[in-house]
């Protein structure tokens, strides 16, 4: 199976990429580390911008695009297609790239950009290699210089100091010495800093080593409250002043902000906090699985042309809602999956294949190729499917549909995280947001593998 992904020609005239001669306003980081970065391969998306400047670690990619006015009118949701033809077995991705591919993107570094503020920024982990004591020491004491500068800790700290009003958060769980250091100093300038956690993951772990940071936060008066229940709060967004929304796969621990595979879209619209407002202040009032009655349908905007809609777990039924995104494929669907077991949406990419969609995706290696995961079946279609190549963990729940549509944040591809545990999902219509998404998709191919098909047999 070759080791390069090539894209498809965009066939929705609506899909085409924003010329960079309008006010759009561009801006790409690419970070290397103290270890060797994940290269994209020979043949990447067009259009990447290219920087030269020195590089700092770990953050591979942030993207900007200007500051709209508020607009808020509802998306088009795509319409099942029903209609099948047979593909012919392939164990190969077989797009076409639309232009003339571009060479391998030297590592950047943030390039300046000019006023209105950027609208949106997306970031993507490089992931590091350290052992677990290294881990520890860094939860307990701190990251070094050498990993905490341009990494995505510190993009969210900065986010944290430069707050004004509020801080509310819904994530998973914590470790990160400098993130709690940042939540304090903001609570003794008089910022609202509030955190839902999961009682599992969340304040069950504090005793252990590395750990204690919502201690260190309740003592300075920051309210902290868990889930209390069996499902998990697995969400993994944070609202700033009650403008800004950051979500995306990223926990905020060492691993996850540092080891793993993971991204980031951090979104500047009091719009869209809003709508994560609410929910949060659901949670936050103990409505924590079904007693949140479900608002799917005041959860769409419109931001600079770009429509959005937002899921929640379990009231959303999100993977109910993403199947149709799936059906309506035209050219391609490329995902990267933590956990990928849900049979249904699994079904719906066969059949998207079935009708001459490119459908390509990379697993999470640990329990791929368990008897639930859709790897087999997937596989055994003859699609081209690979597991991660990180030691660590590939952990984002990202799918890239038609070269525009990106589905990202907290919501792994089960059963559980759709119907059980408190989770968020944002699925933007943004073809520049999704060349960043593939171009992730491509580094993360590169260093994937094929399965065995002595572990996976197909009958």
């Amino acid at each position: 199976m070759s080791s390069t992904l090539k894209l498809s020609p965009r066939k929705n005239p609506s899909a085409i990429l924003i010329p960079l001669g309008m006010t759009l306003a561009l801006a790409i980081l690419f970070i290397s580390s103290s270890c060797a970065p994940i290269e994209s391969g020979p043949e990447t998306i067009p259009g990447l911008i290219k920087v030269t400047e020195t590089a700092l670690p770990t953050v591979e990619i942030v993207a900007a695009s200007e500051t709209p006015a508020s607009e808020t009118p509802a998306p088009a949701t795509p319409a099942l297609e029903d209609t099948a033809t047979a593909l012919p077995p392939s164990d190969t991705p077989t797009l076409t790239p639309s232009e003339t591919p571009t060479a391998s993107p030297e590592p950047p570094t943030l390039t300046p950009t000019a006023t209105p503020v950027p609208w949106w920024q997306v970031y993507f982990v490089t992931p590091l290699k350290f052992g677990d004591k290294d881990e520890t020491a860094y939860a307990t004491n701190g990251l070094p210089a050498s990993i905490y500068t341009g990494s995505i800790v510190e993009k969210l700290v900065q986010r944290i100091d430069a707050a004004q009003t509020s801080i509310h958060i819904a994530s998973f769980e914590t470790d990160l010495l400098e993130v709690t250091q940042a939540l304090i100093r903001a609570q003794q300038r008089g910022v609202d800093v509030r955190w839902i956690t999961d009682d599992e993951a969340g304040t069950a772990k504090d005793s252990q080593p590395g750990h204690g940071k919502f201690k260190l936060l309740t003592d300075a008066g920051i309210g902290v409250i868990d889930d209390k229940r069996g499902g998990l709060m697995h969400d993994k967004f944070w609202i700033f002043d009650s403008a800004t929304v950051w979500t995306g796969s990223t926990n905020v621990t060492v691993s996850g902000a540092i080891k793993q595979n993971n991204n980031v879209i951090v979104i500047e619209s009091p719009e869209l906090a809003a709508i994560y407002e609410r929910q949060w202040a659901d949670m936050w009032s103990g409505k924590f699985n079904s007693k949140s009655p479900s608002t799917v349908d005041q959860q769409k905007l419109t931001i600079k042309d770009t429509n959005i809609q937002v899921l929640f777990s379990p009231e959303d039924k999100a993977i109910e809602k993403l199947i149709p995104y799936v059906q309506n494929a035209q050219s391609s669907i490329y995902f990267m999956a933590f956990t990928y077991t849900q049979p249904q949406l699994g079904q719906a990419m066969l059949q998207a294949a079935q009708r001459n969609v490119v459908v390509t995706g990379v697993f999470e290696t640990l329990g791929s190729d368990s008897n639930y995961s859709q790897l087999k079946p997937l596989f055994c279609a003859n699609l081209p499917v690979r597991q991660d190549g990180n030691p660590e963990f590939l952990h984002h729940k990202v799918i890239i549909i038609d070269e525009r549509y990106v589905v990202t944040g907290s919501l792994n591809f089960t059963d559980n995280a759709s119907q059980t545990n408190n989770e968020n999902v944002i699925i933007l219509d943004n073809p520049e947001i999704a060349r960043l998404y593939l171009e992730e998709f491509q580094r993360v191919w590169q260093i994937a593998k094929n399965p065995d098909p002595v572990k996976i047999k197909c009958q």
